[in-house]
């Protein structure tokens, strides 16, 4: 039996047929569609999305990046299990694709692209906004997207959908090989009709796999474990994607060994957990990193080892140190010379608890003590930041977040991805539940941030979910606010004033750049941006698009504000200007080093005192081999 429909409506009822199961749980795989719509797209999908709307829920976005980034937002909230796909028109719709889909396919979420493409048929050559290629008369803007897909097809005739949307789908629910799924659609190939097999819109589950541990890997895991004196499990993404967190805490409580966690794996134990030590790396804290350095054996747990993590190189620096990568990516479980156990993080997990109970494997007690007090101190130095001793003064931004710290609990979501914000909250930041703290570093994608929490929003309705942004990140991507407003999705939105690049701004007065075009600041007769702060109002500009705003000048205020804010079921924005942090109340400075290459030939001052403290800290890299 065949069923004549257009490519366009043959893949929307395709993609409302899709599921996942894990553990028994099934759900729809592609549960909504992102859309704006030009003459790409518009009479193929658009028309499909009318016609089988009762199928596959729509929802419009301002900015085709943005759209991606709700689409990840939810996918993470999700578990990767669903996601959303987003379609746009040809030219800058596509090409506006591309941000989003290099942070999806580096932090391992699933999206689904299907932007339009010029006539398969080239009877109109070149159409409205087609890029011409002299020497490639198959190439498209659409190609821009290759290298950050995990897969990529053009579905130049009707047949070629049916094999291409099928590889799609084994891309999306793949734990290895997911991330970015681009089917580029020519705007005629959209709108032709064939006649499609019944089979192909019958409802399909895929099951997303848990793989166990190699015999022969987890002996030798186990082995390892047992004849390390001073072990550090290092938590990545991976755990909160295997949804391993348990399992986590499970093997920590048994074994006595300390966690430390990446940007994407904090969460994965309480901060209140006993083996819980805090963020590593860069942005990591003083009682991590000191493990860190001193550890004969890392246990990586679903991470990549960004230079974030390693401090370039430089932070794993004990005589013989070894690596065991449990990972389920080969690729990552060879990084740093590591002992691969290549499976899923909680059936690795629950596999190597269980073989070393029987062993009865722990960690001395003076190792244990050791962490525990290193643990206590650095939680009086959040303590320190978080505190504000004048409450009618404007607060720094470690206070604002101490501020917040305050009033949540295990039922918030936090979501930021770049600034000085992601510094400041690896260090401080106390995570109550697995997925309370949402950084998307991978990308450091600044506008991340809005559009990320509509998507959270919507993958759990019943949470307070917070957009912590500072004045950079929120002039790059303000435009989903209407979107939460239209729809009434009632997200909150902490906007932190600090006039200009502050993280930038930092990083370049320690490399000899002075600070130089940081800040948002009127131009000095020199030409630098120096003079006085810009008259830009933030508060005013989210008002304009439809937001609630509550401005707080005071920490005072702030804490009151924040209040009404995690109580509102409206979007609601709270609205803050810092003060500059000072060595009392600001954050403590990275506890590692981090790679940024200084001019190895300058005159003035800065810059030559920047490079001798960068050599002397790349002489302390190492390879470890």
């Amino acid at each position: 039996m065949t069923t004549r429909l257009t490519v366009a409506q043959a893949l929307v009822r395709f993609l409302a047929a899709q599921y996942t199961e894990r553990d028994g749980v099934r759900q729809r795989l592609i549960s909504a569609t992102w859309g704006i719509f030009g003459h790409g797209n518009v009479a193929g999908l658009g028309q499909a999305l009318v016609e089988y709307g009762d199928d596959m829920p729509f929802h419009q976005g301002r900015n085709e990046q943005s759209m991606v980034h709700a689409a990840v937002g939810y996918a993470r909230q999700s578990g990767r299990l669903s996601t959303h796909a987003v379609t746009t028109s040809i030219g800058p719709g596509a090409t506006n694709l591309v941000t989003g889909a290099a942070l999806a396919t580096i932090n391992h979420l699933p999206v689904l692209l299907l932007p339009g493409d010029i006539f398969a048929t080239r009877v109109a050559d070149p159409v409205l906004q087609q890029l011409e290629v002299p020497y490639a008369g198959d190439l498209s803007v659409n190609d821009c997207l290759r290298p950050v897909s995990k897969y990529f097809d053009r579905v130049t005739r009707p047949e070629a959908l049916i094999p291409a949307a099928l590889q799609a789908m084994r891309v999306l629910t793949d734990p290895v090989e997911t991330g970015t799924v681009t089917l580029a659609l020519p705007q005629d190939v959209q709108a032709e009709a064939h006649d499609w097999p019944d089979e192909f819109f019958a409802e399909r589950t895929w099951t997303v796999r848990r793989p166990g541990a190699d015999p022969t890997e987890l002996a030798e895991a186990i082995s390892v474990i047992r004849s390390a004196q001073r072990p550090l499990v290092i938590a990545g993404g991976g755990v909160h994607h295997s949804r391993a967190e348990e399992a986590l805490a499970e093997f920590a409580s048994a074994t006595g060994i300390p966690v430390a966690s990446t940007q994407a794996g904090k969460g994965s134990l309480r901060h209140d957990h006993p083996q819980d030590v805090g963020g590593v790396g860069h942005t990591g804290t003083a009682t991590a990193n000191e493990l860190a350095r001193q550890a004969d054996l890392v246990i990586g747990v679903g991470t990549r080892y960004t230079d974030f993590t390693t401090a370039s190189g430089t932070l794993f620096a004990g005589d013989g140190v070894r690596f065991l990568n449990l990972n389920i990516a080969p690729y990552d479980g060879h990084k740093l010379a590591g002992m691969p156990l290549v499976a899923d993080a909680r059936s690795g997990l629950t596999e190597l608890t269980e073989a070393l109970q029987l062993h009865a494997h722990r960690v001395t007690s003076v190792y244990a003590d050791e962490y525990t007090l290193d643990k206590e101190r650095w939680e009086q130095r959040v303590d320190a930041c978080y505190e504000a001793e004048e409450p009618d003064i404007r607060p720094t931004q470690p206070q604002v977040l101490g501020a917040l710290d305050a009033l949540v609990d295990e039922s918030d979501v936090i979501i930021n991805a770049a600034g000085s914000l992601p510094g400041d909250l690896h260090k401080l930041w106390r995570a109550r539940s697995r997925d309370q703290y949402h950084l998307e570093y991978g990308y450091s994608c600044m506008g991340y941030e809005i559009p990320a929490a509509i998507g959270v929003k919507m993958a759990a309705p019943d949470r307070n979910v917070w957009a912590l942004v500072g004045d950079g990140t929120y002039l790059m991507m303000p435009t989903e606010i209407v979107t939460a407003v239209q729809e009434g999705i009632a997200i909150k939105l902490l906007l932190v004033q600090n006039h200009g690049y502050a993280s930038i701004g930092g990083l370049s007065e320690t490399v000899g750049g002075e600070r130089f075009g940081t800040a948002y600041r009127y131009q000095s007769d020199d030409g630098t941006y120096t003079g006085a702060p810009l008259p830009v109002d933030l508060a005013a500009n989210a008002a304009s698009l439809g937001m609630r705003v509550l401005r707080a000048k005071t920490v005072r205020d702030l804490r009151a504000a924040l209040e009404q804010a995690r109580a509102a079921d409206t979007p609601t924005c709270v609205y803050v200007e810092t003060e500059t942090a000072d060595t009392v109340s600001g954050a403590p400075p990275a506890q590692a080093w981090w790679d940024v290459p200084v001019a190895e030939t300058a005159t003035r001052a800065s810059a030559v005192k920047a490079r001798e403290l960068y050599e002397r800290h790349v002489s302390t890299r190492r390879r470890h081999l």
